[in-house]
């Protein structure tokens, strides 16, 4: 053997050996696959409460507004209110004259006196018809009795005579008593149209239906105002309740479910930079075909006025919230089969997948209704590669959520 053929041979030999070491460096696994050990970031489950909010814009309208209508025509004769002044439940606003509503309650009052004389001239004419009904009844009752005892004492012609006076007596009787109830039919009558237009002279005072402020004034002194009932009506002022107020939210109809009457929201005026507490007073239950929102209104009180009719608010609605809520990051969930699951680490390292039922979402975490325990790890990330049984090293993240105490 020459000397090149030793130094290949030798060379062949350490390579050999390297090989040899090498593989025993390799750790089998249980199959005599290598082992995987991956790094993975975990998360803890924890308790926190959960909310979903819906923000939303909207304009302040008075609580209730009503253009005040006069019932009558007539012409203003005084207006005591202008814009911006606040008015009371029935104070007069405005007074009109209608001269001849004068005349025809003068004309009302007198048919009432003339029927209450008619009724007391029934009703007098009534007790001289009893009276003398009753005088001639006992006459005929006597002459009776007598021709009854002693026959032939009492002229048969007298006796009939003074039957027929009773009889006579008793038609007048009931005439008289047909008199006063016409008499006093039309003294209810009269006493009717008076109190009619009594009313009606009432009316001439226009009046403030509700406590608010006058925001618009139609018509001033001499203006010919129009009765309420009219087309061409015209109102006196606009009068409007701003003690409170109203936003009409256009709520979506997926979270139509979740509005409920009475829960307290939280309104942000961007304009004063403050924020004030409403309440979903009223919803109108039935989601418009156009625009598939359902209006809900949220009330605002104002007692010191300082919100205005036709600012802008912001309003937080919430629509859905979980107290003491199990929560788990969102990347925490794997959503990759037809049913959620999570990839957990148990103590010992190794990954175990279980189904998971889930409750309120957010844009950070998600609750978790069953399928986790407290204080279990979950892998949150990248996760394609992990199997079930697989060995990880887990590196734990910041707490999902703080704990409640």
């Amino acid at each position: 053997m020459n000397r090149n053929s030793r130094s290949t041979l030798a060379l062949l030999l350490l390579v050999l050996m390297g090989s040899t070491m090498s593989c025993s460096s390799i750790e089998a696994g249980p199959t005599g696959a290598p082992a995987r050990v991956a790094m993975v970031r975990t998360a803890t489950v924890a308790r926190r409460d959960l909310s979903n909010d819906l923000p939303m814009t909207a304009e302040f309208e008075p609580y209730q507004e009503v253009d005040v209508m006069a019932k009558i025509a007539g012409y203003i004769r005084t207006i005591s209110v202008d814009v911006g002044d606040w008015v009371r439940a029935g104070q007069v606003l405005a007074t009109l004259d209608v001269p001849e509503l004068q005349d025809e309650l003068a004309k009302a009052a007198a048919e009432v006196e003339r029927a209450d004389a008619e009724l007391a001239a029934a009703t007098g004419e009534v007790k001289r018809a009893e009276a003398t009904h009753e005088i001639a009844r006992l006459s005929h009752q006597r002459l009776q009795r007598v021709s009854d005892v002693e026959p032939g004492l009492v002229p048969r012609q007298e006796v009939d005579e003074v039957r027929a006076r009773d009889l006579a007596a008793e038609a007048q009787s009931a005439s008289a008593q047909s008199k006063l109830s016409a008499a006093t039919h039309q003294t209810r009558v009269a006493r009717a149209e008076h109190a009619r237009l009594e009313t009606l002279h009432r009316y001439t005072s226009v009046m403030a239906p509700f406590e608010g402020v006058v925001t618009k004034r139609y018509a001033n002194v001499g203006a010919m105002i129009q009765a309420g009932t009219s087309s061409q009506a015209t109102p006196v002022v606009r009068v409007a309740d701003q003690k409170r107020l109203r936003l009409i939210l256009p709520v979506p109809e997926a979270a139509v479910p979740s509005v409920r009457l009475s829960p307290a929201v939280w309104v942000r005026v961007p304009t004063l930079d403050r924020t004030f507490e409403g309440r979903v007073a009223r919803f109108t239950a039935r989601i418009q075909q156009t625009s598939r929102t359902m209006d809900t209104q949220v009330d605002v009180s104002n007692p010191d006025l300082v919100l205005v009719p036709g600012m802008y608010a912001e309003v937080t609605l919430r629509v859905q919230e979980s107290k003491g809520a199990k929560v788990v990051p969102v990347d925490a969930v794997d959503r990759s089969q037809a049913s959620p699951r999570a990839f957990t680490v148990l103590p010992s390292g190794v990954v175990h997948i279980v189904p998971l039922t889930l409750g309120i979402e957010t844009p950070t975490h998600i609750e978790v209704a069953s399928g986790l325990s407290d204080g279990d790890r979950v892998i949150v990330g990248r996760r394609s590669e992990l199997r079930e049984g697989d060995k990880v090293e887990s590196q734990p993240i910041e707490a999902a959520a703080p704990q409640v105490k």
